[in-house]
């Protein structure tokens, strides 16, 4: 991101104390960085011509007006909040379509693959990688944003570190780490499912 992290919480500061232009000024700001991390999300749309990063960033902005009382500690705490917003958004889409076609339209994601998760488990992947990276918040917020960051975002272990202000070495152990607990996540019951 080629601006000032600073200026991007300063925003957030005035925004949420009543100044409205604040927050045009800063999706004006992170609009690329926003259309950067809807882009990635909708790499697992089958049928992505529906749906352009540009007309789900403006979604969100219509979200963010009435959010103004989130007490936002920094860009990353933004940032992070927006990346759960938009996958949010794409699990209330995906259960639309789910209603209307069996199947949902969706592919899973290239974290499911790099996951291996078995294809019996994939049915209802979006709302399963949700629950599971949810529950891995719980367990470690930090290995979480890692794993957003990463591929949802799309940076590198290198961009991470920087982002995180750790080693690049724990951005990898972390990653792997979460990335087999995640397996564990949304494997669980696997077995007795392809047993029965």
């Amino acid at each position: 991101m080629p601006y000032d992290r600073g200026t991007v919480t300063e925003l957030l500061k005035a925004w949420t104390a009543g100044d409205p232009a604040a927050l045009e000024r800063l999706m004006t700001l992170v609009v690329d960085d926003l259309r950067t991390i809807a882009r990635q999300l909708l790499r697992g749309e089958i049928d992505n011509q529906t749906l352009q990063p540009t007309e789900l960033v403006n979604e969100l902005y219509i979200r963010l007006v009435g959010k103004r009382s989130v007490r936002w500690e920094n860009s990353r705490h933004f940032f992070g909040e927006m990346t759960r917003m938009l996958r949010r958004m794409l699990i209330d889409r995906a259960r639309n379509r789910k209603r209307q076609k069996r199947g949902g339209g969706v592919r899973p994601a290239p974290l499911l693959e790099e996951l291996q998760v078995p294809i019996a488990r994939r049915e209802p992947w979006l709302e399963d990688l949700d629950a599971a990276l949810d529950a891995l918040a719980r367990h470690s917020e930090r290995q979480a944003e890692m794993i957003q960051l990463h591929y949802f975002v799309g940076l590198s272990a290198e961009e991470i570190s920087a982002v995180l202000a750790v080693s690049e070495r724990t951005v990898k152990r972390e990653v792997s780490t979460a990335r087999l607990w995640l397996y564990r996540e949304m494997t669980r019951g696997t077995v007795s499912e392809t047993q029965g």
